[in-house]
């Protein structure tokens, strides 16, 4: 590289990288083949439009990239092509689930979402991100005493505040999504004023999007309306987002039709977006191959050995994990515990000192600062993805517990 300050910029965060335990639940190390696709010659071209619906010229190739893209998505999770509809041009996933709002929910209207010291989203209707201004926010949370989704509580709210659409999804809740009860949920949602019942059901899957292509997940196709996914994380592909819509069936009549398919489209460009990063989206097809392999079946599954691995540890240690367990690749610590320990950004700058990565976390019904508040969040896919398997995240459990003991 001939610019020598930035080339050595690279290799001191690659050697950080390559030296510390990173548990960071969102973060994973992608393959050499999604890199190089990433720093491709496609990055030079410029393909606003759809795939033989172009604004520029020259994009044969850049058609068939896209189309490829969009038939290993389908493919990856075993969905039939006459009853989805899928978008790979969305560059992460706060822009994307901004645009399926944007597409199918009126502004000013109701978007009923997780919330976050209960582990939902900022983009799930959170008043502080934009879904929480130009939508009025209806947020649930789990149950205090279980801290699990008590969907009993969910379905009440639910019926009173009659929200367009319901978000099932999470960044920091480590158990099952129920998606049929969310599912059932949405369908007794009634609207008399409107003379129409049911929300939509949107599902955020960013972070097991991974466990689910593996078997490790329930997945959330058979109930959804939409779904949206980062393509980083548990799918250990490039930072960028796919969004899967569900078409009308063809024999529903012109009046009763949704085209949520369409609007999608339309919203996405022109509506928010312009050219797509087609280099982006050739690293996403190469990763969703990747996924759709008995290679990574194993890997999933052994996110989550690894994921139980350590919170059962850490729970053996005196520690208080959420919920009381694990379901998936992400754990929520308790490292407060009303007082007797320390706040989380304390311990994540503790932990950072000796080579472990961690973020900090609200936990729920958190009274802290979301700057400095009472947990920190764990992931085990990035650890996976180098081969560690139980025995060694029974050692990292404990080096954990010594460095957040010290006193």
């Amino acid at each position: 590289m001939r610019d020598k300050q930035v080339e050595k910029l690279i290799k001191a965060e690659e050697k950080r990288q390559k030296s510390v335990i990173n548990l960071i639940a969102s973060e994973n190390y992608v393959s050499d083949d999604v890199l190089k696709a990433l720093g491709s010659n496609l990055t030079n071209k410029y393909a606003e439009g759809y795939p033989g619906k172009r604004y520029y010229g020259g994009n044969t190739i850049i058609d068939k990239v896209e189309n490829l893209c969009k038939e290993r998505a389908l493919k990856l999770f075993k969905l039939d092509t006459d009853k989805w509809h899928v978008n790979v041009q969305l560059l992460s996933g706060s822009p994307a689930n901004f645009a399926l709002y944007s597409a199918l929910v009126p502004l000013g209207e109701k978007i009923m979402g997780m919330k976050l010291t209960s582990g939902g989203h900022l983009t799930h209707g959170h008043p502080a991100s934009m879904t929480g201004k130009l939508w009025k926010p209806v947020q649930f949370e789990v149950d205090p005493k279980t801290e699990i989704i008590d969907y009993k509580k969910l379905k009440q709210i639910a019926i009173t505040e009659k929200p367009n659409i319901i978000v099932a999804g999470f960044t920091a809740y480590p158990r099952f999504v129920d998606f049929k009860k969310f599912r059932e949920i949405a369908d007794a949602v009634v609207y008399p004023e409107q003379g129409r019942k049911g929300a939509i059901l949107h599902v955020d899957m960013s972070h097991f999007a991974g466990l689910v292509a593996g078997g490790e997940y329930p997945s959330p196709f058979i109930y959804a309306d939409s779904v949206m996914t980062t393509t980083h994380k548990s799918l250990r592909g490039p930072r960028h987002a796919i969004l899967f819509v569900k078409k009308d069936d063809p024999s529903t009549s012109l009046g009763a039709r949704r085209d949520f398919d369409k609007k999608l489209d339309r919203m996405i460009i022109p509506g928010l977006f312009g050219g797509p990063h087609e280099n982006n989206i050739a690293a996403t097809a190469v990763a969703l191959k990747e996924a759709n392999t008995l290679l990574f079946k194993k890997y999933a599954k052994q996110i989550v050995k690894n994921a139980k691995t350590l919170a059962n540890e850490l729970q053996k240690l005196g520690w208080h994990i959420i919920s009381g367990g694990t379901d998936s690749h992400l754990i929520l610590m308790d490292t407060w515990m009303n007082g007797v320990g320390i706040g989380g950004k304390e311990a994540g700058e503790r932990l950072e000192k000796e080579g472990i990565i961690v973020n900090m976390n609200t936990i729920p019904g958190d009274t802290r600062s979301v700057m400095d508040p009472s947990g920190i969040r764990l992931g085990t896919c990035a650890e996976t993805t180098r081969g560690r398997k139980e025995k060694d995240f029974i050692k990292i459990a404990q080096k954990i517990d010594k460095i957040l003991r010290k006193k």
